[in-house]
């Protein structure tokens, strides 16, 4: 990951994002925007199995699955509506979603190249009766949102399923087109 100048001195745009209502926009770089956050783009997390992080297909990237791994090891594991409650699990989808952000800086440079999150597909482990995985995936969305403004609006899917790798309580993917 770069610096904020590094991103700045890199031709990357910035992104227009609201203020606040009724006080117009302002253009701010999504390094600036994740600092006014209080976030940073954490180190790409290591593939777990044969895989890569992210890649490219024209003007789109793909990222791999991303667990909420902080720091190379994962805050919870097990089922959300059992070991995770809902509210944490909604967390971790946005550790997840940050995670995949920087997966997708890595193969595109800077994060201000960014012109649309066109989807987000998350995974929840979910105990047999837990029914409120797209309550949990809004932690990336929400996420989106703050970092990319309207262009961070997107189609989505929020899947339960019976397990993921490692025992990871979610696990979410980006599809984003840059120019």
């Amino acid at each position: 990951m770069g610096t904020g100048a590094d991103r700045a001195g890199s031709g990357g745009r910035a992104r227009r994002l609201p203020e606040a209502p009724g006080r117009g926009e302002r253009v701010v770089s999504v390094s600036d925007r994740l600092a006014e956050l209080g976030l940073a783009l954490p180190p790409v997390v290591t593939p777990v199995a044969a895989y890569v992080p992210a890649v490219t297909s024209g003007n789109l990237v793909f990222t791999a699955g991303q667990l909420p791994m902080v720091g190379g090891v994962l805050p919870a594991v097990g089922k959300v509506g059992a070991e995770v409650n809902a509210e944490e699990a909604k967390q971790f989808a946005r550790i997840c979603a940050l995670n995949a952000l920087a997966a997708a800086e890595s193969v595109i440079g800077s994060l201000d190249r960014v012109t649309r999150v066109v989807k987000v597909v998350g995974f929840v482990a979910s105990a047999p009766d837990f029914t409120g995985q797209p309550g949990v995936v809004n932690g990336a969305s929400e996420l989106l949102g703050e970092v990319f403004g309207d262009i961070g609006a997107h189609a989505r899917s929020a899947v339960g399923v019976a397990v993921l790798p490692l025992d990871a309580p979610v696990e979410v993917e980006l599809i984003l087109e840059f120019a």
